[in-house]
């Protein structure tokens, strides 16, 4: 396509994470946007397990089992004449670095809070990372179709933990059982609120703010409450700017219930009407890629073996950076240096797959990989040469010894262990005197998954045994001594044949410190 026909399409792009703590909500919000799209024709939760209607976007079996989401999902689908990218993290804070990782593919995140609970550890944390890239956040207080916390409180916690300015696109009246519906200050109505899903309807309101018709929703105390809360808010809160809220320095906030489809679809249509359309990403020699420059770049910031059991595929999840992508394009992988053809490629919904024949800058795709690709690669067109930064990789803090049950499964053992740590949630050592597999994590969750994952795309059953918590500290292999192993601490080597140590605590680290002063040892993150 020519330049003004991709200035068009990349325009259309919107390409956002949802982030929130375990069990606010996210994947159940997740369902409803896909409602919207058209992709699903109904949402189910993923507390239903009985009836196998599980989430669209958990479509790992132990997802299913759990009723948890343990890995990124992408899904795609056009709205209102916008093409929608997307990517269901875990909440799970054992899967934070697959989270962080997706968060460096996207334009903007959602964010979904427990009304009942408020800000949670894994939010904090989440939110600091897209702060700390300046990514538009968009907040939607869920769950107010149960008793919650006063509005006005979940604010004042919003902006003081988290240090955003918040505005509010609109206020609850009522909560739980008491649920009338939502004073819209945005645009300037009332959304009434039925317990089952028969779509939206709203109630006008004069230049003043107060009910156009006759209703008895006047004549409720509670909505004489929420008139007077809406005063304060508008009195004493934050100004609408939508360029702080470009820049990730004020959050929209709303309030809704994804489980009963309350607020989501006024939430989206504000969303497409203030986040931002795919911008220019930085390189490593700093100069900055457009989107719509006519070159094709992207980066691979997941892999994800066995989508498709039955045919054991390993896909490398792309985010296209610049110009578009076309299937049977060459590209150039810039870690090898060498030239690959793209032939077989997919769009995502979930677990349903389509071939691609065309995307562009924004849009997420997967390749069809046979172990080209690592997490971090950058492939682009052309004979300028792009390189975009390596994705962060977290130091593991628990250590796992791991064997085949079956000495004779050990083909199946061995192909299940490369695939699996290739996905980057789990790392693998080996051990230098033994040889001994050794799995490393920062969630003990990480190690029930590949356990069951080994079983169960692998049939291969595994062994695990605990070596605790762990302090991993690299060394430069000409600094090494073999010697320099104890019982205090192990040395093993990562995939890449690098040499690390295993320290008992921080007594056994610093005693070696002592013991070699001119050695450096170093961490990942």
């Amino acid at each position: 396509m020519n330049k003004k026909e991709l200035d068009s399409e990349v325009g259309k792009r919107r390409t956002f994470a949802i982030i929130s703590h375990p069990d606010a909500g996210k994947t159940t919000i997740t369902e409803q946007l896909l409602l919207f799209g058209g992709v699903v024709r109904s949402a189910g939760t993923v507390k239903a397990k009985k009836s196998g209607n599980f989430a669209k976007s958990d479509w790992m079996e132990i997802e299913k089992k759990r009723g948890i989401s343990v890995t990124s999902s992408v899904m795609q689908f056009d709205y209102a004449g916008k093409r929608i990218n997307i990517l269901d993290t875990p909440g799970h804070e054992d899967f934070s670095e697959d989270t962080y990782r997706t968060l460096m593919a996207v334009d903007s995140a959602v964010m979904v809070i427990d009304a009942a609970k408020g800000i949670e550890p894994q939010t904090k944390k989440l939110f600091q990372i897209c702060k700390m890239r300046g990514i538009p956040i968009f907040t939607f207080m869920n769950k107010l179709d149960r008793d919650s916390r006063e509005p006005l409180e979940l604010i004042a916690e919003l902006e003081e933990v988290l240090g955003i300015d918040a505005y509010t696109m609109n206020w609850p009246i009522g909560m739980g059982k008491g649920l009338k519906g939502l004073y819209d200050i945005y645009n300037n109505r009332i959304e009434l609120y039925h317990s089952e899903d028969k779509g939206q309807s709203f109630l006008p309101l004069t230049e003043q703010g107060e009910l156009a018709v006759e209703n008895e929703l006047a004549d409720e105390s509670i909505y004489q409450q929420v008139l007077e809360e809406v005063e304060l808010v508008k009195d004493a809160g934050n100004e609408f700017d939508a360029n702080k809220i470009a820049r990730g320095e004020l959050t929209p906030v709303f309030f809704g219930s994804a489980l009963t489809n309350f607020g989501v679809k006024t939430f989206l249509d504000a969303y497409l009407e203030f986040a931002p359309a795919p911008a220019a990403h930085e390189t490593v020699s700093e100069k900055k890629v457009q989107p719509d420059d006519s070159g094709f770049s992207g980066f691979i910031f997941k892999i994800q073996a066995n989508m498709n059991p039955q045919h054991r595929d390993r896909i490398a999840f792309v985010r296209i950076c610049s110009g578009e992508f076309e299937r049977g394009m060459d590209i150039n992988l810039q870690r090898t240096g060498k030239k690959m053809r793209l032939s077989n490629s997919t769009q995502f919904m979930a677990d349903t797959r389509e071939t691609v024949e065309n995307a562009v800058a924004g849009d997420i795709i997967g390749l069809y990989d046979t172990g080209n690709f690592q997490i971090g690669d950058t492939i682009y067109t052309g004979k300028s040469p792009v390189e975009y930064p390596k994705l962060p990789q977290f130091t593991p803090e628990l250590f796992m010894r791991v064997t085949a049950k079956n000495v004779m499964k050990q083909k199946s053992f061995h192909k299940g262990i490369q695939q699996l740590v290739q996905e980057g949630a789990i790392q693998l050592y080996q051990s230098y005197s033994t040889g001994d597999y050794i799995l490393g994590a920062v969630g003990q969750l990480q190690f029930e998954v590949f356990q069951f994952r080994m079983l169960n795309e692998y049939h291969s059953e595994v062994v695990l045994t605990p070596l605790g918590h762990k302090i991993a500290r690299w060394i430069a292999p000409e600094q090494l001594d073999e010697k320099m192993s104890s019982s205090r601490n192990m040395l093993v080597k990562d995939r890449k044949e690098q040499p690390l140590f295993l320290f008992e605590n921080e007594f056994s680290e610093r005693w070696f410190a002592d013991k070699y002063p001119d050695v450096k040892l170093y961490s990942l993150l």
